[in-house]
Formats: C-alpha cells, sequence, structure tokens
C-alpha cells in the first residue's frame, strides 16, 4: 500500500481530478489530502465532493476550512470581510447551491477534519500537516519523552504515538499558519544520519517559497516560475535529507503558474498539473 499526498488544491477540481489519473492510487493505496480544498478558484465545493468521493482519501483542515468555519459556523475570530479578501466568495456560492441537510452535512464532514497524521511510507516516517510545525517546540517535547535530538541525533527513535502525541500539544494556529519559523529553520529531527521524520505540508505556494526558505532543491528562479513541489534542508548536517517538503504548487496563483501537485511518499514520485484557463 502507498501513501500519496496532496494539498492546496483551491477550487481547481479539473487539475486535481488530472493529477489523480496520472498519479493512479490503487484502492488500497491512500491519498492524503493536507487541506485548503477550497476557497479562491472555481469549484470549491467540487474540490471537496471529488475528495470525499474518493474511498481512500484522507483529509486534514487546512487554514481556508477553519476559516470557513470560523465565518459560517461562528467557531472563531476571523471576519467574513478577511474570509472574502482570501478568496471565500467562490465557496460561498458553491455552498449557497446546497440544500440545507447537504449543507449541515458538510459543515459538520468539515468540523472534525484532524490538523495532522504521522504515516510510515518507504522506510521513513512523515509527518502531515497544513502548515508546518513549532520545530523548537516539537524538539523540547521530544526531549522529555527521553528522545533527545541534539547533536545530530535527530528524532529517529521517536514511535509513531509519541509523535502524535507531540503533535497534539501543537499550537493549531501554528499547524494552520505558520510560514516564516517553519520554512526558515531545519526541524532538527532528521539527524545526521539522514534518519529521522521529515514533515510534509502546503499552505505556502511554492511559488513564493524562495521569500521563506533557503536550501531548496531548486533555484529561487525555478520556483517561483511555475508550481511545484519542493524538498527543503536537504545538507550535510541531513546526510543530504530534505527534512520538510512543500506539496503547495501554487494552484491559488491559477493558469500560467499555478499546478496541483501529488507525491508519491512511497519513492518520490511526483505529477503537477497546471491549471488552465478558466477552470
Amino acid at each position: 500500500m502507498a501513501i500519496y499526498v496532496t494539498s492546496d488544491a483551491h477550487g481547481h477540481v479539473r487539475a486535481l481530478d488530472r493529477a489523480l489519473e496520472l498519479a493512479a492510487p490503487l484502492s488500497e493505496d491512500t491519498v492524503y489530502v493536507l487541506g485548503d480544498m477550497v476557497d479562491r478558484g472555481p469549484d470549491p465545493v467540487g474540490v471537496i465532493g471529488l475528495v470525499r468521493g474518493l474511498s481512500n482519501a484522507r483529509v486534514l483542515m487546512g487554514n481556508h476550512e477553519r476559516m470557513l468555519l470560523d465565518v459560517l459556523c461562528n467557531t472563531g475570530e476571523m471576519d467574513d470581510i478577511t474570509w472574502a479578501l482570501n478568496g471565500g466568495g467562490t465557496t460561498l456560492a458553491g455552498l449557497d447551491e446546497l440544500d440545507r441537510n447537504a449543507y449541515r452535512e458538510l459543515m459538520d464532514w468539515l468540523a472534525a477534519l484532524p490538523l495532522f497524521d504521522v504515516v510510515e511510507a518507504g522506510s521513513r516516517t512523515y509527518i502531515l500537516v497544513h502548515a508546518g510545525i513549532d520545530a523548537m517546540e516539537a524538539r523540547g517535547f521530544l526531549a522529555t519523552a527521553g528522545v533527545d535530538c541534539s547533536a545530530g541525533q535527530g528524532a529517529a527513535a521517536a514511535s509513531h504515538e509519541l509523535l502524535l502525541d507531540m503533535l497534539g500539544r501543537q499550537n493549531p494556529e501554528t499547524l494552520l499558519w505558520t510560514r516564516w519559523e517553519f520554512w526558515g529553520e531545519p526541524t532538527g529531527l532528521v539527524g545526521a544520519d539522514g534518519s529521522g521524520p521529515v514533515v510534509v505540508a502546503g499552505h505556502t505556494p511554492s511559488i513564493a517559497l524562495p521569500g521563506y526558505a533557503d536550501r531548496m532543491d531548486c533555484t529561487p528562479e525555478e520556483a517561483s516560475r511555475l508550481g511545484r513541489i519542493v524538498r527543503v534542508g536537504a545538507c550535510d548536517d541531513t546526510a543530504g535529507v530534505a527534512d520538510r517538503i512543500d506539496i503547495d504548487c501554487s494552484a491559488a496563483a491559477g493558469s500560467g503558474r499555478g499546478c496541483v501537485g501529488i507525491m508519491r511518499l512511497d519513492d518520490g514520485a511526483v505529477w503537477c498539473v497546471p491549471v488552465e484557463e478558466g477552470e
């Protein structure tokens, strides 16, 4: 069974559908969707429908799903003007077409989405979140549990359950919104021997990633030209292993630069499909 990850389709259902066709996950595989299905693009409700129609999908909440819930279900401080400025109009239009029962069921489904998961693929552990983690806080928590990440040891000794416990102690706002702090510094979770968990996140469009990260596996010019999946952090201190992977292929940018990307964690295979004009 293989593990696939995708994120930040932002209403571009046709590009996501084509990317899934190319990646062709099997029924026994698992497709993780790391949030931000909604807003900006023309058919956010269609993206949700496509994702929910996948029998093998597991979905995490993104900051745009959180904004939607904050406004429509009054669950937070986000206001409708801020949501509108972040592309909420297309989502609201799609929701208005649902009947009352379908609307309520969809809101309940969105509200129950988890913020994180931990998976094993290709002999490595991956931490899956929408935006990123507070790495310093993560290392501190692991140290109190007997997993010392200092001096290049990394967190290879951390069990699946311990990593889930660590993520459960993180500030939800960090998991949904972080950028500078996460992409700008090594996590310290991958050791000098290259072992340890890698964090996979979306939220930060790859075309904007050069403003936040260094040690990318492409040049800043390549990253900013067209949406793509970008590995970050590979260096001598990690035996050449990237400790972070950005899977937001900038679909929110629309046609010309935006793509929807899917990555198979087991072998690193990547499929990126451009967003076409009008979709």
